[in-house]
């Protein structure tokens, strides 16, 4: 077709450029998605910026500053702007870098759990047979046993901590990932493109890799994205437990541990210490509602039924 100097030629965009545009449009168009994303780029500032906004008065940063050892907590003061808890630990410091530490649980839980249960998920629905009931068998195992009295057991063997509980986090944490990978396997793994892989000579590696996963991710990236606040909030019931991090450290859960002796104030007020544990619930609370949103919006993004709305 022949065209004149002044007649405008129509751009065409590539087709990925135009998946990622429809999936941009998909993931703004719902307002909730948008308020999820602006929370959890709030506590990313938050964690970036905590030596500016707390600096460090410690060799380790992640100790709480105190300044005295009174055993009630004071109110909010200009000198401690979220008030203390007892021993007069400084609120907002602990809340500010716990918030590093929350991310840090969060995204690397999720992380290792993801990649094992790919890996897993992958060999098993792939190959099937007696590597499949292997691998599934012992995915059973670990549904069959309650996950928070497993992982309180996990703790006290390896030693309390926070990086004892992000590693029973993830030896707990894969199962969900690998059987659902595993049942998207199935379903396409005798498919004609994937046959016609096999028949061109491709190796077992790269049929999965090329074909199998893009094919069969979407599934666990929408488990992925909506497990994170379930981690972090698994973490923060350890660490109440007395099973995290040593008191005065910057751990949202054992934050809410120290004050939950204030919980009720004095007979005659009883909300005298309402923040001691309000407050930390509250960030908590926005924190995982932050990543929930946003796993929603994911989920609205790769779900092939709603994709077509």
């Amino acid at each position: 077709m022949e065209t004149t100097d002044n007649e405008p030629v129509a751009r065409v965009e590539h087709p990925r450029w135009q998946e990622l545009s429809f999936t941009a449009k998909r993931f703004f168009r719902n307002p909730l998605s948008t308020i999820g994303l602006a929370i959890l780029a709030f506590f990313l500032v938050v964690a970036i910026f905590a030596p500016v906004i707390c600096p460090p008065k410690n060799a380790d940063p992640f100790k709480i500053p105190h300044t005295g050892w009174k055993i009630e907590p004071q109110p909010p003061s200009a000198q401690h702007l979220l008030g203390t808890t007892e021993q007069q630990y400084d609120l907002l410091y602990g809340l500010v870098w716990g918030t590093r530490g929350a991310f840090k649980i969060g995204l690397f839980v999720t992380i290792a759990n993801l990649v094992i249960g790919i890996l897993l998920g992958a060999i098993a629905g792939y190959f099937g047979g007696f590597i499949d009931e292997l691998v599934m068998r012992v995915t059973d195992i670990f549904y069959a046993i309650p996950f928070l009295v497993m992982a309180m057991a996990l703790v006290v063997a390896i030693g309390r901590g926070l990086t004892a509980v992000i590693v029973v986090l993830i030896i707990l944490g894969w199962p969900s990932y690998t059987r659902v990978l595993r049942s998207d396997i199935l379903v396409i793994r005798n498919r004609e493109f994937i046959m016609a892989a096999r028949a061109s000579g491709s190796s077992h590696f790269a049929i999965i890799l090329r074909h199998v996963l893009p094919n069969a991710m979407y599934s666990v990236l929408i488990l992925a994205s909506l497990n994170i606040g379930t981690t972090i909030l698994t973490a923060a019931a350890l660490s109440f437990l007395g099973l995290g991090s040593d008191t005065g450290t910057a751990d949202w859960g054992q934050i809410v541990s120290t004050c939950r002796n204030w919980i009720v104030g004095a007979p005659g007020n009883r909300f005298e210490y309402w923040y001691t544990v309000f407050i930390p619930g509250f960030v908590i609370t926005l924190f995982v509602l932050g990543w929930n949103l946003l796993g929603d919006a994911v989920r609205d993004v790769f779900d092939p039924k709603l994709r077509r709305k």
